[in-house]
């Protein structure tokens, strides 16, 4: 239905546009004179441009948008040069260009200010630049360039979408900070955490005799048949330090901070040899079990950047639920920004099968303590539980207090 307006609005234009002529045609006819001559040859260049405009289309300009890179971080400045280029000189007055987003850039006020006037002339290529200061989270669409221009006395308008869309996927911000594993912690004091001996098998440091459990493919058959008994090879080993991150993904003012936060963590994590798993529970339930490595990171990140807080239940109502962690032994973090005794308890609960349970609970960079946030912590302190308070801007501070218990 608004299509059909709008070609009845341009037929209706163009039918104005020729009575006008024909009224002036008619006036100097009938007239005479100098000044009825002079009104309609005045009238005639801009009633003859307007037909031309008219029945010039848009559609032969191509964009082109060129940037510097396709991933970014949160709060990184985007640039882009948008090019536009045709193969009808037709002289334009004016052009007004405006960069076209999806529904995730769309209130973006750097990008509502994307909007240029230029003046092509006869040129058959011409430019205009823009950017946004600081790039919010998520995977970002970029669609076109709405084009629109018309002629000087604004009886003939043209508007045209083209068509250039480009994907740019901006990752959550990030601190650097210095990974610490977290112990049990009770009242009486801090236990060690229970560590995990690995076998590194691309490495072999020697020869030992069979033991029970031993893998038929460790056999050094070299060795077996020298001492003429069964020899197994011996591998280095090493403590694992695995953790699972759970990450609270209910509606919260903090859920940007939450993001960043868990992401500073895997980045820490990794970097310090450990592996690290993630469950989140948005739109869809996620998980990622413990791995290490570059893929990893890669992997994890990505999510994030997509992830939104659209949890419909609390968080304490997706752990109740939850079975991913029933085979899992690793140390657990908790991220959120809204401490509840239904979530300590469910802590709880799991700090009895894993190794170690930690609640990072998420605060504004000023923002303090709750009355029942306070009553909560010496609960969760009781029950073993390291409950630790992040505000932004301070991450490497979260795992300082761990290390301090």
């Amino acid at each position: 239905m608004k299509k059909f307006f709008r070609k009845v609005n341009e037929v209706w234009k163009r039918i104005v546009l020729l009575f006008l002529l024909l009224l002036t045609f008619s006036y100097a006819m009938f007239q005479g004179g100098f000044v009825s001559w002079f009104l309609f040859y005045s009238f005639v260049p801009f009633g003859l441009y307007a037909f031309g405009l008219a029945l010039y289309s848009l559609k032969e300009i191509k964009a082109e948008r060129v940037y510097t890179k396709q991933d970014y971080n949160a709060g990184e400045k985007f640039k882009a040069s948008i090019t536009l280029r045709r193969k009808i000189p037709f002289p334009l007055f004016f052009a007004i260009a405006e960069e076209q987003a999806g529904e995730t850039l769309a209130g973006n006020k750097d990008l509502q200010s994307a909007k240029t006037m230029i003046f092509p002339g006869f040129k058959r290529i011409f430019s205009f630049h823009y950017s946004i200061e600081n790039l919010p989270r998520g995977e970002h669409v970029l669609t076109g360039i709405k084009l629109k221009t018309g002629d000087l006395l604004g009886l003939i308008e043209k508007e045209k979408i083209l068509k250039d869309e480009n994907k740019i996927l901006v990752y959550p911000a990030y601190q650097e900070l210095v990974y610490r594993t977290v112990s049990r912690h009770f009242d009486q004091g801090m236990t060690a955490s229970k560590e995990r001996v690995q076998r590194d098998t691309s490495m072999a440091t020697g020869v030992r005799e069979y033991q029970p459990g031993d893998r038929f493919s460790w056999i050094n058959w070299k060795a077996t048949a020298r001492r003429n008994d069964i020899m197994t090879k011996e591998f280095e080993q090493r403590q694992s330090h695995d953790v699972t991150l759970l990450m609270d993904c209910a509606p919260d003012p903090h859920f940007e901070v939450i993001v960043s936060f868990t992401a500073s963590v895997i980045r820490a994590i990794l970097r310090k040899g450990a592996q690290v798993g993630l469950l989140t529970s948005s739109t869809e339930r996620v998980a990622f079990p413990a791995r290490g490595g570059e893929s990893q990171q890669q992997q994890l990140l990505y999510h994030l950047a997509k992830i939104r807080d659209t949890s419909p239940v609390s968080f304490d109502r997706v752990l109740e639920a939850e079975t991913f962690l029933a085979q899992q032994s690793n140390s657990v973090m908790l991220v959120t920004a809204q401490l509840t005794k239904e979530l300590v308890e469910i802590a709880v609960v799991l700090n009895q099968r894993n190794e170690a349970v930690s609640i990072f609970l998420i605060k504004n960079s000023q923002e303090l303590s709750t009355d029942t946030e306070k009553n909560l912590r010496s609960l969760t302190s009781a029950r073993g539980i390291r409950l630790v308070m992040v505000h932004d801007g301070q991450f490497p501070e979260a795992f300082s207090e761990v290390n301090r218990g």
